[in-house]
């Protein structure tokens, strides 16, 4: 099974090129298609300004190849899903994405992976609706889960230069992922949380959790001059456009971050630039057969 994770896109008219990229954004979402997911995995920020009908179009003619390649998007909400208006853009977002069935808070259980998305425009305090249902999704995993990916746009890891200078992780954010954390006894299942909001690439591990900002969809990029220690990804090069690849089998997660080699070239092409390969935990034997699960 493969899927497909990028986000931070911004679709809007192609004659806007203050930004965002409009060739790199439409070859991107062509560029997808062509690896064939079963599933797509967006990070946020998918129109410039959700409230706006005219950018969701724009979204709808520049991903085609999507719909001809029957590829199914799970999405989550960014900021800019709610620039123009709140309540016009969440119409606008779920009007445009019919698989998550009108939820701003899902999940989709797919063979062995299990994908939760997460609404970053709600407040993330430990007693809304959302911290809530979270915490009881992460309690009751299905037995045969063994690669947990949590879809949220803002950053719960982040480099010192956001830290320092944006203050992210946000606070809504960090209870979240204090959430995640005080669940990690009772996940039998390698985690990865993929977000976006920074307009460029950026891996962690945290406690056994792989952290993937991944906001190279189109959107203008964001350097990071200098990188700390905890970032898995040391490459300087600039700018970074770029989608993820995630290949599951045999009890493995690979994953493989294809990055734009030259954004101004006259053919564009994407290049390996990092990757990783996770193992799905063993149970133990004194945990015995687990009980067969159901989903509505």
């Amino acid at each position: 099974m493969r899927l497909v994770a990028y986000g931070d896109s911004r679709f809007t008219d192609p004659t806007i090129t203050s930004g965002t990229n409009p060739r790199v954004r439409k070859w991107l979402a062509e560029r997808v298609a062509l690896e064939h997911p079963s599933f797509l995995l967006l990070t946020g920020d998918t129109p410039y300004t959700g409230g706006k009908e005219s950018d969701w179009q724009a979204f709808q003619d520049e991903t085609t190849s999507w719909r001809t390649e029957q590829i199914a998007v799970l999405p989550t909400t960014g900021n800019h899903e709610i620039y123009g208006g709140y309540k016009p853009g969440i119409l606008n977002y779920l009007k445009n994405f019919p698989a998550i069935r009108g939820y701003r808070h899902y999940s989709a259980l797919i063979g062995n992976v299990e994908v939760i998305g997460l609404d970053c425009t709600v407040g993330g305090e430990g007693s809304s609706d959302q911290a809530e249902w979270f915490a009881a999704q992460l309690g009751h995993l299905p037995s045969q889960v063994q690669f947990l990916v949590i879809l949220y746009h803002m950053p719960w890891v982040a480099d010192r230069q956001s830290q320092i200078f944006v203050n992210l992780p946000s606070k809504d954010a960090l209870v979240l992922r204090n959430i995640l954390e005080a669940h990690l006894s009772e996940i039998h299942a390698r985690v990865l949380v993929f977000n976006g909001h920074i307009h460029n690439y950026e891996r962690f591990e945290r406690r056994g959790v792989e952290y993937i900002v991944t906001g190279g969809g189109g959107a203008q990029p964001y350097p990071i001059l200098f990188r700390g220690h905890g970032d898995l990804y040391r490459d300087t090069g600039f700018p970074v456009y770029h989608y993820l690849t995630l290949d599951v089998s045999d009890k493995k997660l690979h994953a493989v971050m294809w990055k734009v080699i030259n954004p101004d070239a006259a053919t564009l092409s994407v290049e390996a630039k990092d990757e990783f390969t996770l193992t799905a935990p063993v149970r133990s034997r004194r945990q015995g057969k687990p009980p067969r699960a159901t989903r509505p």
